[in-house]
């Protein structure tokens, strides 16, 4: 006697919509720093180091989340996980609303960053429990649903902290996870665990890489004090040096490795490696200084925007980023992956160059930023095209992985050498950097950027219809 398989339970269009009010919840939980980080440095006396290291250890956190979390979902069944991953990120953001000091917010947003794991596995049950069709309406309701609860982020985040406190920026979208949470468990059915022949998960690989990361950062946001202090600068060094050491020998050898750096002798994923490192460092850079140069005041070179102005500022580069997906998904299609990624590059450089040449007015930071969000989006989006068409279909999760990790790293060196740079330019005394540290910025990521270009020549056209 044969065994049946029963059939996926098929879901509601409640269930789809509560997904999608999860996807909103936790899309404004995730953008509400970006926008308030000046108050944040100034409320919790945090250097420009130390506020660039707040604002990218939620995105560390999901590139280690996220290939576990895939895992876990094929081995426990999607919804199981994703329950107890929103569990994790309603913890992060009530300590995050309640922390007192930089460690604990530190902490807070650290168990936040478990969120970036819940998107693929929403898209995950959607998919084993639609048709194809239904299923790719639905999986775009819900990464709409997404960026769009980080534009209310963004736009909110600013007025709450401003009118009741910080703390209740991070409280209400936290409030918000927590109930469509809820929403969910009740409304979405159990999917039964998907028996996996791999090897497991790749421990040993994920602590080594999760030490080498968070190495990484302390030496950026460290380097501009420990400068009187080579010894201990240099023992870090050490350290991260063992922990790149030890993770490459450790995913050599791994039967199921985290992240398969076998895979970086394709040519096409070193590139794309490559791409994506160097174009998060030209993005990552203006992520970061843009709302600290709308902060410094006015009587100084800035404008002394409030963090609701900052917010309302920075939403048309996220209006942006919103559309260069489906814009640079069709030009890949049209012209090929190699034309979009060039022309993304070329709009990259042009933003961050006027950046550097004109900053002294609001639109010229709107518009330069709008410039570099639109072009990291295409690029990223063709990119992900043409790593995907590239590689055979089995391996298109480890080539995907190694982007991601390269993503981190690139946000991850931006961001912290921004703020490393804007805390050596401080004066004693004094809470605003020279002007001449932003200039340097900017001038920095517009040459590495440009230098993407050698890269960019040499890829494959990519696919065209």
């Amino acid at each position: 006697m044969t065994a049946t398989l029963t059939p996926p339970v098929r879901i509601t269009k409640a269930a789809i919509w509560a997904l999608g009010l999860l996807a909103l919840a936790t899309g404004a939980l995730e953008s509400v720093v970006t926008p308030t980080l000046p108050l944040l440095q100034r409320e919790l006396d945090m250097s420009p180091a130390e506020g660039a290291l707040l604002s990218i250890v939620l995105l560390i956190t999901g590139a280690l989340i996220t290939p576990v979390a895939g895992k876990f979902g094929d081995r426990y069944g999607g919804k199981r996980v994703l329950i107890r991953l929103m569990a994790v990120v309603s913890t992060g953001g009530l300590v995050s609303a309640l922390a007192p000091n930089l460690p604990v917010l530190l902490l807070g947003q650290i168990l936040q960053g478990a969120m970036v794991g819940a998107l693929p596995l929403s898209f995950i049950l959607v998919r084993k429990h639609l048709p194809a069709g239904e299923a790719k309406v639905a999986i775009g309701t819900v990464s709409g649903l997404f960026v769009g609860g980080g534009m209310a982020g963004t736009l909110s985040a600013g007025p709450v902290a401003e009118g009741l406190s910080r703390h209740w920026m991070f409280a209400l979208p936290t409030l918000a996870v927590i109930g469509a949470t809820i929403f969910v468990n009740r409304l979405m059915p159990h999917d039964a665990p998907v028996r996996s022949d791999d090897a497991g998960i790749d421990w040993a690989g994920l602590v080594l890489l999760s030490g080498t990361l968070v190495t990484l950062m302390l030496v950026l946001a460290l380097a501009p004090d420990l400068a009187s202090q080579p010894l201990a600068l240099g023992a870090l060094v050490v350290v991260l040096a063992a922990f790149v050491t030890g993770w490459t020998a450790v995913e050599r050898r791994a039967a199921s490795p985290m992240v398969d750096l076998r895979m970086l002798a394709r040519p096409a994923v070193w590139k794309s490696c490559v791409l994506t490192f160097v174009i998060c460092v030209g993005t990552s850079v203006p992520v970061y200084l843009v709302p600290q140069l709308f902060d410094v005041p006015a009587d100084a070179y800035g404008f002394g925007a409030s963090a609701t102005e900052i917010g309302f500022y920075l939403l048309p580069g996220a209006v942006a980023a919103s559309l260069a997906g489906p814009i640079g998904g069709m030009g890949a299609r049209r012209f090929g992956s190699r034309a979009v990624v060039t022309a993304g590059i070329v709009i990259m450089v042009v933003g961050l160059t006027g950046l550097a040449a004109v900053h002294t007015e609001v639109w010229h930071l709107v518009v330069g930023k709008m410039l570099i969000a639109l072009a990291n989006g295409l690029c990223v989006t063709a990119m992900v095209t043409s790593t995907a068409t590239s590689v055979d279909q089995s391996d298109t999760g480890i080539a995907t992985s190694l982007v991601l990790v390269t993503r981190v790293l690139g946000f991850a060196v931006g961001s912290q050498a921004s703020g490393a740079l804007l805390t050596a330019a401080t004066p004693a005394g004094s809470d605003v950097p020279a002007e001449s540290a932003f200039v340097t910025g900017f001038v920095i990521a517009g040459v590495v950027t440009a230098l993407a270009l050698l890269v960019a020549r040499t890829m494959s056209k990519g696919v065209k219809e």
